[in-house]
């Protein structure tokens, strides 16, 4: 009986292993499908027919695994012990009829309800675990910019940036948002930015209805308690939510639309979304539009920077 062959792995391959199997966690790969990891650059399919012996004696041997074999390190070995780090839970989408058996959504209700100021109301969605996107979260995103700002601006979900730093639009899209608002004279000391869901979805993917559906008391709360002059719905799925629309984004963008949150008539303006705009840069024309008439609203005078009407005012084509 042979021993199982033993290899060890240099620090700087064992690090490349795992980077490559977070990258895998956070894309959403949560099933195996062979029980032993197979190199397919290394195994090409053979195109020959192989007869098996029926005539021989001899047992058939399997072919033997050359994967190599983490063995914990002794205490006097020179090579470093690795540990593997914890794996992360993966959240399930939330199904619309489970969520309305479970009573979820009332729970959420009652819980921002109880909540009277924005850091109570951060608190309680902290405590929610109504909601199955958390448990796959790192961070609950609540918001970022000025509370006492005139504009609310309110986005999809947290990205992977996001959800590793507890604020909303902070990757590339928020770069091209903090450009975009540069253009009309704005920063974030101007502006106040959530989220439809604070907790970043597994890979990115976009939040379903009944997810939303879920974490829809928290944000009309947190309206509720910052009372902004106009809300800015960053994205089609952050527009068609609010506004209860099943048009796409390029047909509600730059339409103006009043929206009632408990009594009270908001203007709101969907425009699209800046990762939109990174892979259509051509759209940005239309993007230069709306923050104009944003900026109409704001009854502000044009900044001496945003004079032009130009698309390169909101980061051009990068």
């Amino acid at each position: 009986m042979t021993e199982t062959q033993q290899t060890h792995i240099s620090h700087a391959d064992y690090m490349a292993l795992v980077r490559a199997l977070e990258f895998q966690i956070d894309a959403g790969v949560n099933v195996f499908l062979e029980a032993e990891p197979v190199n397919r650059f290394d195994h090409q399919p053979s195109t020959e027919t192989v007869e098996p012996n029926l005539q021989s004696n001899s047992p058939i041997t399997p072919p033997s695994d050359s994967a190599p074999v983490f063995e914990p390190q002794g205490q006097n070995d020179d090579k470093p012990l690795y540990e593997l780090p914890e794996p992360r839970p993966v959240a399930p989408a939330v199904l619309r009829k489970n969520t309305t058996e479970a009573g979820d959504i009332s729970a959420a209700e009652s819980a921002a309800l109880r909540a009277d100021t924005l850091e109570a109301l951060k608190q309680a969605m902290e405590a929610f675990e109504g909601c199955a996107l958390k448990r796959a979260a790192k961070n609950t995103v609540f918001a970022d910019g000025n509370p006492a700002a005139k504009i609310m601006l309110v986005g999809e979900a947290p990205g992977r940036d996001e959800d590793r730093e507890g604020k909303p639009f902070i990757g590339r899209s928020g770069k091209l948002l903090d450009k975009m608002f540069a253009a009309i004279g704005l920063d974030r000391n101007d502006i106040y930015i959530t989220n439809l869901v604070p907790w970043r979805p597994t890979g990115n993917r976009t939040p379903t209805p009944d997810e939303t559906a879920l974490c829809r008391p928290f944000l009309l709360r947190h309206i509720e308690l910052v009372q902004p002059d106009i809300l800015v719905l960053v994205g089609g799925v952050s527009a068609k939510e609010m506004l209860d629309s099943s048009l796409g984004i390029t047909k509600l963008r730059g339409t103006w639309q009043d929206l009632n949150i408990k009594g009270r008539d908001i203007p709101a303006l969907p425009i699209l979304h800046p990762a939109y705009l990174l892979r259509n840069p051509a759209r940005k024309a239309e993007t230069w539009q709306d923050l104009c008439s944003l900026q109409k609203k704001l009854s502000h005078s044009p900044p001496a920077h945003a004079a032009n009407n130009s698309a390169n005012h909101i980061g051009g084509t990068d």
